[in-house]
């Protein structure tokens, strides 16, 4: 007899001991240090004689091992297969891979930029229905002193990479790209200070008139910004708010990516 056509589809069934490793695992690297085997045992709410074989295991295969004091911290084969990831990791393919879904869920463009020789480049960009007639196109650059994309990069580079482009644009040297006043000098500060501080920017009616964004830093496990991924939108539709889903939304997605191109926040 058939399967019932409105059944739900069985979870697959996995290993409970290696699902138990993995979690021994995740607290020693959370851990940031080496740890008695009590205080990993609490943490993880198991009986030390419980956990006991399983570091003896792990130490059988160098993923664990052990301090002269007897702890226990994370050893060199979890270290060669740290590194095997991060080789095979890429910012700009991982997230160009997972952008279409995200620009579908929200609505709304969503651009990815690096920092190249004449400033945040734009190398990527995801249409939706909601398309937006601007000058937003790959190969374009964003102001730094005025749009969301240029203010992350401000305030994750180095001030000495991006300062010489931020006086210019200050001073009128390079004219603004969208023919408005350009912003003073300490607006502009005060807006890279917070974008810093809260780890995103955002433009309303910005520098163009009915279009805003929202703009999020993506880094690697040195802890250097790779890229920004920046959501695009009419004024009118986007939602600007800072506890709204489209910032939300925007936030988990480069943290998502920046972990698992091995970035640890505290770090």
């Amino acid at each position: 007899m058939g399967a019932d056509a409105t059944s739900k589809p069985r979870t697959p069934r996995g290993v409970q001991s290696v699902e138990t490793g993995g979690a021994i695992l995740m607290a020693l690297a959370q851990a940031g240090g080496p740890l008695k085997l009590k205080d990993l045992a609490e943490a993880l709410g198991m009986a030390p004689a419980q956990l006991h074989p399983y570091l003896v295991s792990f130490r059988n295969i160098n993923m664990v091992e052990q301090t002269e004091t007897g702890q226990y911290q994370l050893g060199p084969f979890a270290l060669w297969l740290g590194l095997t990831r991060l080789r095979n990791q890429n910012a700009y393919r991982e997230t160009l891979r997972r952008v279409p879904a995200l620009a579908e869920e929200l609505g709304l463009m969503v651009a990815i930029s690096v920092w190249g020789l004449h400033g945040p480049t734009i190398v990527y960009i995801e249409e939706t229905a909601a398309r937006i007639h601007s000058n937003v196109a790959v190969g374009g650059t964003f102001m730094l002193t005025m749009t969301a994309t240029g203010k992350i990069f401000a305030a994750f580079l180095p001030r000495s990479t991006t300062e010489p482009l931020a006086r210019a644009e200050l001073q009128g040297v390079e004219p603004s790209l969208y023919g408005i006043p350009m912003v003073d000098e300490a607006t502009f500060r005060e807006e890279v200070a917070s974008a810093c501080e809260k780890g995103y920017s955002i433009t309303r009616d910005a520098p163009i008139p009915g279009v805003s964004a929202i703009a999020a830093p993506v880094f690697d496990h040195t802890g250097t910004i790779q890229l920004s991924v920046t959501v695009i939108g009419p004024t009118n539709f986007i939602d600007l708010a800072e506890d709204g889903p489209c910032l939300k939304r925007l936030i988990e997605f480069t943290k998502d990516l920046s972990r698992d191109l091995g970035h640890v926040p505290s770090a």
